[in-house]
């Protein structure tokens, strides 16, 4: 019945279906564009993250203990937070060993999910390919 008077109440304003409609587009757009940019930063994080890891490991001689250790205190740190675990942290070291330039990950990777840049990591292992 709401609804029903939802309509009553609009039924002498001219142009307001039309209204609605193009405002619930903006919202959806909007809404769109949002999540892109969220996960653009979030790819763009993980590539630093990889790349700081990689880099720690070449001139300190870190190893996969580090990683382990590195995932527990983030996870700690951030628990509302996914992604932080000892696996995705060895994707994401391979995805900056992967793709050294970050204007790649700019351009390219972080406009697709992460978890499809894992995919390709997995199945693809030459850059051509993935790129």
């Amino acid at each position: 019945m709401a609804k029903n008077n939802d309509a009553a109440m609009t039924e002498g304003y001219s142009g307001y279906a039309d209204f609605l409609s193009d405002i619930k587009t903006r919202v959806r757009t909007a809404q769109v564009r949002a999540a892109l940019a969220v996960n653009n930063e979030l790819v763009l994080l993980y590539w630093q993250i990889g790349r700081d890891i990689l880099q720690r490991q070449q001139e300190q001689g870190w190893g996969a203990k580090i990683v382990s250790r590195l995932a527990t205190d983030l996870q700690r740190e951030f628990p509302e937070m996914k992604g932080l675990s000892r696996t995705n942290l060895l994707y994401m070291r391979a995805f900056a060993e992967a793709y050294p330039d970050q204007a790649i990950v700019q351009q390219t990777a972080g406009r697709i999910p992460w978890f499809h840049n894992c995919v390709l990591l997995d199945k693809l292992k030459n850059f051509p390919e993935r790129n």
